[in-house]
């Protein structure tokens, strides 16, 4: 309970909390007044005493109190302070008959007063004298941990508390603790088992019996996962779809045994034959773990005879059978017509008293064989009699036909830790016991069973299944029945509604969904009665087939009857207390008190069904009788009503009736006393007034033991005369023989302001559900209604009644939260209504717009007749409920009235909040809040009555419109906003007989044209959608027409108004109506006080979808995204009929910037999809291009066409032909240079292409070595060329055909013999020839050097090639060809590339490291200098160049990028051709040449190749990667393409360029490492020895591991290691100068070791250090010496050749020539 806030008042304790008692109610009963210095927040009445909570926490007692030892007497006038507690803040009491008990601010429970039957939870004592704490605590948690408790209440001899897990605890004594025990008292608190999973509510205790509220559990959304055995861990069912059938198979067994619920060792299945002896429950040892459950089913006696049945006790007729489980015999009915025979064995047997469900086509499927019944009519007639025998009986109280599908509640618990149950909540007190059915027994129902369940209603069925408890529950259950055969409105009453609430609630998981009908399998032990039906089927099948037809039934949809009450609770309103309540009772039942319809009583929790789905919020118990309050403020009681407690004169009072109240009484509070009940309601007037059923209590002195028993009661419930003179009461409460009433002053109207909004609210929720249950379930049962209304309005209709049900389900939540907040806290800012004002104006919101939708389309002119079929002509009912002032409206008129009235409601929210406002400070922050929500309301209201007016002004527009474009035009949604028939807008340039009509809809403009003479009939119209409709005024300056211009994405027109005023009008309307189109709210608006303030001009710039109509390109095309003025402009997709696809950006209508288009190939049953960049509505720029034929296109585009650089891949690895093509395109063909491989003929071809076809020169390599270079014609060999093969034969001369030699030339040989003449015929098969043979003598040198062939001539110039990638680049530095541009312009192109690059990235920004945006943000400054270049400025220019070549993002990356990647394609694979390698080092060549001249463009004061940089450093110095000095013959330093650009270029083009040398210096490599590898055998001292290092040089010592050791004779790779360390890094090295470098650290490492030894300085000569270095190029054993060599000889800087760099390489690669003679030497 809250602290009690004084709610802007003074403290006014005399005015609050005020405490009433009273006895009885005559006239002269007046209460007494319980003085306390303190308000009393909370009251509890036992049989004579009373226990009260007061603010602060403290408790008094009163009454008589004997187990007080100290009071010198027991009944105490004045209350006394129980201070004990003092120390404890107390948040709730309870009294009971003799003793009390309370719960602590910390959950802990105290209890005190008689404790015989352990009812205070304390062993030993019988009295306990002062509140003493009772631990409860959870065993099972491990450790065991203490249960916070919320609330208790006490009975006789017993206690319930609630949990803060909203789980029940009992102690005590009897079998009103619900708790599996026969052993009483029991004095440790224990949790009630049976309700284990549910969310209790609320708890109470009458003298023997309990009661408690229960949250229904909400629908299971989401499929179970596991529908396992719990033990273990196999599927229970499997579901096998055959095509007509599905099989569903329970073979699993359990190895384990039964589950058993969780740490219960009782598993025994009740009822098995040998126990059922065991006394009249039926209960097994609880030490005896039963076997598989079907293992003991099938233990059961079949024959239809057992012995059993003798024994069944002589106050139940013999057609009964005991519920334990033997088999059932079929028992005889004694009015049916036709004899039955009894039950065969394995026979389940089915019937039903609830007779109204049977749909007719199961009576046929079940008829043949099984039924006794020839046709339908018998069955009718039979069914007919079996509900009038079951009526006779009713009235003559005898038990009616046998229900003994019954499951012991031990029975279930075996199954409850089984997880996939979430079912059947209102049936049985566990969710499993519905499922295990079906799981596990369903293998013994035939399919015609199935089809007869299939004519069950869900209800129904489970009707007829109760949890048993052995014999005793089948007299209950007959009870229970009788009386709801006479009820019409329980169990005959209109089953769709029962169906749609069990709908809700209902679900079988896994197997079905949520549908109308479930279906039930069940095993021969467990019967179902449906209509006397005798069902065969064997009971060994261990299958069950399903019919798909029903499992198709199951799932269908429902058409008609929605629901009202939608199942789950939404997030938004969790914290209102729920609707979806079930009550559940237990206990001794002798007076009916437990309302199952019996004098049972019940060991375990069972739910009272009568009162599902009749949203009980709150229960009371009395000594023997029990009341349930439900939201619509109505009681229901049942139980002893010999003094009139009940309220009502109903029979029986076994089952829950309302209590009589007149029309307008709505109750919100209730208290039970041993023979009365006081109910709190709401009268005509603010103040609440009280109402007293039960027995007249004399004054004590008259009272004797005769008058008590025949003393006078009320018949039903009187007002209490007094009630008015008490102020306002908050709540009540009973107990005894006395009656309690806390009640409120009104201070400052706060008070009454409260009561006020409750019974407001209380009131309004009445007035729903009555529209609900009195006009819209009636309306419902209507079978032609659907039929009546027609698809738009019945689907309108459907959801109209969702969103009332749903304002409905709020309405109701709040006020049953208001209710509470009356009878607890005082606080207003605890308002639902407050705190959550966006969920009541949502809902008001839909469902406003919901009643528009519906009016709109004329839907309450088609519910007139529907309402008369129902309701009779004058359709009272309507009238009564509409609240309509006027007389004489239409029936229709009344309807719309009818449900827009909840708009009313909302007034009435601003009103009572802003009295309330009135009772604070204005400065106070609760004023504030409460005037907000105030003016919140009101705005709504006013917006919600203008959107109603809006819907009538459409439908009067609708009603009066020409023609037949009405049903094209008229949509739900759709409303009128202005037209113009009063010829105020006409359209310009209109032809002289046409006449235009303009009609402006929230959501379109409509332009409608016609002709003079036929004004009604508009031949055409045209719908503009206003999301694109762009409107301005056009100035009248000039023209002095009113003019507005009109653009819509197709078209525009101008619109000439007739007056300046309804111009203006116009534009504002249209804007408006964009406005709102835009932001989306359609005919909702915007309500004035949510602060968006409406722009006078909608935006041009906006987001919205077009389908294009007449555009040729676009036409029927689909565009959503950013629009300009009319035009597509930003990011959008479009969308054509025949699938193609485009996304991207647009600008002014067409495609241009990045985007991806996607083209369906219906032959291929594939895509084209392209992704690139646009331009104009045309490919154009960079883009790949995926063929729906597999073949793959990377590179530029120009007008949809490839044109530029571009690379093909065709087919994958394995398919027809794969090939790589990469190089120029012009207009989609293969243009200029490019490299062909063609991956299954293993060639590849280097040259020129034209139209696709090898053109002009070339170069042919294939994988057997094969090498042709010549000239191309056709795409054949044709004319002069030159072919090797791999073993050096060469030809030279002319070709016809590939590799087709014909015509003059010479055929050289590897010897160098060579033949002269004319050729044909095709290489590597035989070639006719006519010519000299020539065998060159060894000292004819001259004729050898004339044949020595030089290759390269007739391929492809190395400048020639790529020049459509270095294009590109100049083309993106904004140059049309190599060097004509301006240096400005392009730095501020690549600032733009970066930029937009950037920004793409920033969209994904996965695509990029980190270092890569460090490397782009570094890149954004560029290197600025004026004058000429000096060193520094030098470095800075090449450190720009690193980066920007390290980005694609960067034209120059992207440049080099595409260089490694076209030259890789060359000379990787079959490219690898040693032949091959001269053209290699020229292209890399001819790349630095022209990529310097890019760098020179863009840096114009760089100097030219081989220039000086400006003022020469101290030093002489080149320059290198490094930037370390470096030795050169000129003063200052050089400008080189290759020190600038090299480092950049070469790491990347590396591998095959090495491949390459390797290849072509392999034979002298070989013969080189041979070598190597032989001299390297010999030890330090021999091998220095053998190569003629002069002894001064050779080391003494070495440092081997930081040792000093002496070189012996034996030491090995000891000497110089440092020096061959250094010199072994030349293969980690790319670039030239890099190796170089190397070199020269080589050098200096030998120096230094020599230096050491000789101990003074000395100068080489050439003749000294050649020795030494060979004996380190030895020890280095560096594998490929020779392509290391030549790598450095091609591409070194030419102005290091002469320099120290010059001299040592030469020195290296002496010594490389050296050891490959070594040999010879």
């Amino acid at each position: 309970m809250e602290k009690q806030i004084s709610c802007g008042e003074e403290d006014g304790s005399g005015e609050r909390g005020l405490l009433h008692t009273w006895r009885g109610y005559s006239y002269s009963t007046t209460p007494e007044r319980v003085l306390l210095p303190r308000p009393v927040l909370q009251a509890a009445l036992g049989a004579r005493h009373g226990v009260l909570l007061v603010e602060g926490g403290q408790v008094y007692s009163f009454g008589e109190l004997p187990w007080k030892q100290n009071q010198t007497s027991s009944v105490v006038t004045e209350p006394i302070l129980e201070a004990v507690l003092n120390e404890q803040r107390v948040v709730f009491v309870a009294a009971g008959s003799a003793h009390s008990g309370v719960v602590t601010e910390d959950g802990g429970v105290h209890m005190w007063g008689e404790n015989a039957h352990g009812q205070c939870g304390l062993s030993g004592l019988s009295v306990i004298p002062n509140p003493t704490p009772v631990c409860v605590l959870d065993s099972e948690a491990t450790p065991p941990q203490a249960v916070k408790i919320l609330e208790v209440a006490c009975g006789d001899q017993h206690t319930l508390a609630l949990s803060a897990e909203y789980e029940v605890w009992a102690w005590g004594s009897g079998c009103q603790l619900g708790l599996n025990t026969s052993t009483f008292p029991v004095w440790k608190p224990q949790k009630v088992k049976h309700l284990a999973g549910r969310h209790v509510l609320q708890v109470a205790c009458g003298a023997a019996h309990s009661l408690v509220l229960v949250r229904c559990l909400p629908p299971p959304q989401e499929p179970r996962k596991q529908d396992k055995c719990g033990q273990c861990n196999q599927l229970l069912y499997t579901m096998t779809d055959k095509e007509d059938h599905v099989i569903i198979s329970d073979g699993h067994h359990c190895p384990l045994g039964v589950e058993l619920d969780s740490g219960e060792a009782k598993s025994a299945l009740e009822g098995s034959p040998d126990q059922s002896s065991k006394g009249k429950q039926g209960k097994s040892s609880p030490t005896e773990p039963g076997p598989s459950m079907l293992a003991q089913i099938s233990k059961l006696p079949t024959s239809s005879t057992s012995p059993e049945i003798e024994r069944t006790p002589a106050s139940e007729p013999q057609n009964q059978v005991p519920a334990s489980g033997q088999e059932p015999v079929e028992p005889a009915v004694e009015n049916s017509a036709e004899p039955e025979a009894p039950a065969a064995n394995g026979e389940v047997c089915v019937e039903a008293s609830e007779t109204s469900t049977l749909e007719l086509d199961s009576c046929r499927a079940i008829g043949g064989k099984s039924s006794p019944y020839p046709d339908e009519q018998a069955v009718k007639a039979y069914l007919k009699r079996l509900s009038d025998h079951a009526l006779a009986e009713h009235t003559t109280k005898t038990p009616s036909t046998l229900h003994s599908a019954q499951l012991s509640s031990d029975h279930a618990d075996c199954f409850t830790s089984d997880p996939l149950i979430p079912v059947a909540q209102s049936v049985t007190p566990m969710g499993s016991a519905l499922n295990n059915l079906v799981v596990s027994c369903a293998s013994a129902v035939g399919e015609r069973v199935v089809s007869t369940y299939e004519a069950l209603s869900l209800r129904k069925v489970i009707g007829y299944w109760v949890p048993g408890e052995g014999r005793e529950r089948v007299e209950e259950r007959l009870r229970q029945e009788e009386p709801m055969q006479g009820k019409k409105s329980s169990s005959l009453g209109d089953i769709r509604e029962e169906e749609a609430e069990l709908c809700r609630r209902l679900s079988l998981p896994g197997l079905l969904s949520q549908g109308t009908h479930a279906l039930l399998l069940l095993h021969p032990v467990y019967r179902l009665h449906i209509a006397e039906f005798e069902v065969k089927e064997s009971a060994s099948s261990a299958t069950t087939e399903v019919s798909p037809r029903l499992l198709r039934r199951t799932s269908r949809p429902r058409a008609r009857a929605v629901p009202l009450a939608p199942g789950g609770i939404p997030e938004a309103d969790a914290h209102l207390p729920s609707l979806q309540t079930e009550v559940w009772s237990w206990g001794r039942g002798p007076e009916g008190q437990l309302g199952h319809g019996d004098l049972l009583s019940r060991p375990q929790p069972a739910c009272v069904k009568s009162l599902n789905g009749k949203e009980v919020l709150r229960v009371a118990a009395g000594a023997h009788h029990s009341l349930a309050l439900t939201a619509q403020s109505q009681v229901f009681s049942w139980g002893c009503n010999t003094s009139g407690q009940l309220g009502h004169m109903e029979s029986p009072t076994t089952l829950p009736h309302l209590t009589k109240l007149s029309d307008g009484i709505r109750v919100w509070d209730i208290g039970a006393g041993q023979q009365h009940t006081l109910l709190l309601a709401d009268g005509d007037c603010i103040q609440p007034i009280l109402y007293y059923s039960g027995q007249q209590v004399k004054g004590v002195m008259e009272k004797t033991e005769e008058e008590e028993q025949t003393g006078e009661y009320t018949q039903q419930p009187v007002l209490l005369p007094f009630c008015m003179n008490l102020g306002y009461v908050s709540s009540v409460c009973a107990g005894g023989q006395t009656c309690a009433a806390l009640t409120d002053r009104n201070v400052m109207g706060f008070i009454a302001s409260l009561h006020e909004l409750a019974a407001a609210e209380r009131k309004y929720y009445c007035k729903l559900s009555n529209i609900n249950s009195l006009l819209l379930q009636p309306l419902l049962k209507l079978d032609s209604l659907s039929a009546g209304l027609g698809q738009s309005s019945a689907g309108l209709l459907q959801n109209l009644i969702g969103r009332l049900g749903r304002l409905s389900q709020l309405t109701g939540q709040n006020s049953a939260s208001l209710t509470s907040f009356l009878r607890r806290s005082r606080d207003v800012r605890g308002l639902v209504i407050l705190d959550d004002a966006h969920l009541f104006l949502d809902t008001y919101s839909e469902y406003c717009s919901a009643v528009g939708d519906l009016l709109v389309m004329g839907g309450f002119q088609v519910l007139v007749k529907p309402c008369h079929d129902v309701f009779g002509k004058g359709a009272e009912v309507v009238q009564k409920l509409s609240e309509c002032p006027e007389e004489g409206l239409p029936l229709a008129d009344v309807l719309a009235h009818l449900f827009y009235l909840p708009i009313k409601h909302l007034h009435e929210y601003a009103r009572l909040l802003l009295k309330l406002a009135t009772c604070y400070e204005v400065s106070s922050v609760d004023y504030q809040k409460l005037q907000d929500a105030c003016s919140k309301y009101e705005s709504m209201a006013l917006h919600l009555k203008r959107r109603r007016k809006e819907a009538e002004y459409t439908l009067h527009f609708w009603k009066s419109f020409p023609g037949k474009m009405t049903d094209s035009l008229r949509k739900p949604s759709r409303r009128l906003i202005c037209e113009s028939s009063n010829k105020a807008l006409t359209l310009q340039n209109a032809g002289r007989f046409s006449v235009n009509w303009f009609i402006l809809f929230n959501d379109a403009l409509v332009h409608a044209q016609g002709m003079v003479p036929y004004k009604s009939l508009f031949s055409t119209h045209h719908v503009f959608p206003l999301a694109t409709l762009w409107v301005e005024p056009i100035s009248e300056e000039n023209t002095g027409l009113y003019g507005l211009k009109v653009t819509s994405p197709e078209e525009s027109f101008t619109l000439l108004a007739s007056s300046p005023a309804e111009k203006a009008k116009w534009l504002r309307s249209i804007n408006q109506a964009v406005e709102q189109a835009l932001s989306g709210l359609g005919h909702d608006g915007i309500p004035p006080s949510t602060g968006v303030t409406q722009r006078a001009d909608p935006p041009i710039s906006r987001t919205a979808s077009y389908t294009f109509y007449k555009d040729s390109r676009l036409k029927e095309a689909t565009y959503e995204g950013r629009w300009v003025s009319g035009k597509p402009h930003g990011r959008g997709v479009v969308k054509w009929p025949d699938g193609r696809m485009y996304t991207g950006t647009f600008k002014n209508g067409l495609e241009d910037g990045f985007g991806d288009y996607v083209v369906p190939n219906k032959n291929l049953n594939s895509c084209d999809h392209y992704q690139g960049q646009w331009k104009d509505g045309k490919m154009h720029g960079f883009g790949t291009f995926r063929y729906a034929s597999g073949e793959i296109y990377e590179g530029s585009f120009q007008d949809n066409m490839r044109h530029g650089h571009g690379m093909l891949r065709s087919g994958k690895l394995n398919s027809t032909s794969p090939s790589v093509f990469i190089g120029q395109w012009q207009y989609d063909k293969k243009s200029g240079y490019g490299v062909f491989d063609d991956i299954t003929r293993g060639e590849k071809y280097m040259g020129m292409w034209l139209d696709d076809q090898r053109q002009g020169n070339g170069v042919v390599v294939t994988q057997f070595g094969l090498y042709y270079e010549g000239a191309f014609n056709n795409n054949k060999m044709m004319g002069m060329g030159v072919l090797l093969s791999e073993d050096d034969t060469t030809f030279e001369g002319e070709f016809s055909e590939d590799w087709t030699l014909n015509g003059k030339g010479v055929l050289t040989m590897p010897n160098g013999d060579y033949i002269e003449g004319s050729f044909s015929g095709i290489w590597g098969t035989g070639l006719k020839m006519s010519g000299s043979y020539y065998k060159p003598s060894l000292y004819d040198s001259d004729k050898e050097k004339a044949h020595a062939l030089k290759l390269g001539r007739l391929a492809v110039h190395s400048e020639e090639k790529w020049k459509a990638v270095f294009l590109e680049c100049w083309n993106r530095l904004g140059c049309d060809s190599p060097g004509q541009g301006q240096t400005t312009a392009a730095w501020d192109n690549i600032a733009i590339a970066l930029t937009a690059n950037r920004r793409q990235q920033r969209d994904s920004p996965e695509l990029l490291s980190r270092s890569h945006h460090k490397t782009l943000e570094s890149l954004e400054f560029i290197p600025q200098h004026v004058g000429p270049v000096t060193l520094e400025v030098y470095h800075t220019i090449r450190r720009y160049l690193v980066k920007a070549c390290d980005t694609p993002l960067h034209p120059l990356g992207r440049l080099v990028e595409t260089l490694v990647s076209v030259y890789r394609m060359t000379f990787v694979g079959v490219g690898a051709n040693r032949r091959l390698l001269p053209q290699a080092v020229n292209e890399i060549k001819s790349y630095l040449s022209r990529i310097f001249q890019l760098v020179r463009f863009l840096f114009p004061d760089l100097p030219e190749e081989g220039g000086s940089l400006a003022d020469p450093p101290k030093e002489k110095s080149g320059s290198d990667t490094a930037g370390k000095p470096l030795e050169s013959p000129k003063p200052g330093c050089v400008v080189s393409s290759s020190a600038l650009l090299l480092p950049v270029l070469l790491p990347r083009l590396y591998p095959p360029l090495f491949t390459l040398y390797a290849l072509e210096k392999e034979k002298e490599d070989d013969v080189y490492w041979e070598c190597v590898l032989r001299l390297n055998k010999q030890p330090d001292l021999a091998l220095l020895a053998f190569l003629g290092v002069q002894q001064k040089f050779w080391p003494v010592t070495v440092t081997v591991h930081g040792e000093k050791q002496q070189v012996l004779s034996s030491t090995k790779d000891a000497c110089f290691a440092s020096a061959v360390e250094t010199l072994q890094q030349i293969s980690t090295t790319f670039t030239p100068s890099d190796k170089l470098q190397v070199i020269q650290l080589t050098f200096e490492e030998i120096t230094q070791e020599v230096l050491a030894l000789l101990k003074q300085d000395f100068l080489w000569s050439m003749d000294d250090l050649f020795p030494v270095f060979l004996f380190v190029v030895l020890r280095a054993r560096i594998r490929n010496l020779g392509s290391e060599v030549s790598l450095i000889e091609d591409l070194m800087d030419p102005c290091v050749q002469h320099g120290e760099h010059g001299i040592m390489f030469t020195t290296l690669k002496a010594c490389y020539y050296q050891i490959q003679h070594e040999k010879i030497t």
